[in-house]
């Protein structure tokens, strides 16, 4: 672990966790991954990182000590603003069989694939919400326009106490 990354030094390791796994991280100095054995190390974020150790696929070490799925979270929960909410909705999108992407510069929480990049084009940015949260309509207009313009849909993930519900937005043209 690295401030609040998770790195994979391991080539092998970090190329079978993003092509064959599910597209987990971002290889570090490439910008669009095609070749198929990236001699790279792989970036991940905490929620995949926390996802991959929760699912057992991976173990986490800060220095030579692992670090257990708690003091993950409890790491992960101080370093990210709203974190039990936009991990709840990475776990449920992976869930469902999705690829979840960082989505920031596309003004969304997530980029939400079907296939994965470099096989589609995200056909969705999904930003998250509280249930008890006020959302601002010009706030939806922004999102959507952006994410409009690069041809996505916008998905608002409402997050409740104990369930997910997904609003999708598309342009109408009447």
């Amino acid at each position: 672990m690295l401030y609040n990354r998770v790195i994979v030094p391991d080539y092998e390791c970090a190329n079978i966790l993003y092509w064959e796994l599910g597209y987990y991280g971002t290889f570090l100095g490439v910008a669009k991954p095609k070749d198929k054995c990236i001699r790279s190390p792989l970036e991940l974020s905490m929620l995949e990182a926390l996802y991959l150790a929760e699912n057992g696929v991976l173990e986490i070490y800060s220095g030579a000590r692992k670090l257990g799925i708690e003091e993950i979270k409890d790491f992960s929960i101080k370093a990210i603003p709203r974190f039990h909410k936009l991990y709840a909705v990475y776990k449920d999108l992976r869930r469902r069989g999705f690829i979840v992407r960082r989505g920031l510069k596309f003004g969304c929480d997530y980029l939400v694939y079907r296939f994965g990049p470099g096989i589609d084009h995200a056909p969705y940015g999904a930003h998250v919400y509280d249930s008890r949260e006020s959302i601002d309509p010009i706030e939806i207009v922004r999102m959507g326009r952006l994410l409009h313009s690069v041809r996505k849909k916008l998905i608002l993930a409402v997050t409740g106490e104990e369930n997910i519900r997904y609003l999708l937005f598309t342009w109408w043209k009447p």
